[in-house]
């Protein structure tokens, strides 16, 4: 996994949720566009406590298969993920699967 921004120690060597690996398992993407919704937990050891107000999950797949995904995550209580926070995941993932696939 790599990870950019502040939460890299967060994240670092952890296992992935059972509620993420089922999401890109199914090839789903996911927003929470609300901060009233529920986030999805990223690792295993994320106990029920909500620590995201927002999130927009995004499979990277590669001949059909997925083998990753960006993640956009905000702590912020005022941070509401939209269409342009969407459509930057959904950019990134494009290009790392096409890089993946030369």
């Amino acid at each position: 996994m790599q990870f950019h921004g502040g939460a890299k120690k967060e994240f670092l060597e952890q296992d992935l949720s059972k509620e993420l690996e089922q999401l890109l398992e199914d090839k789903e993407v996911y927003t929470s566009k609300e901060n009233n919704e529920v986030s999805i937990p990223i690792t295993k050891n994320d106990n029920k406590e909500r620590k995201f107000n927002s999130q927009v999950v995004y499979p990277i797949i590669s001949q059909g298969d997925v083998i990753g995904s960006v993640i956009l995550l905000s702590k912020d209580t005022n941070t509401k993920m939209g269409e342009a926070e969407l459509k930057v995941v959904q950019s990134a993932a494009g290009f790392l699967s096409s890089q993946m696939e030369i």
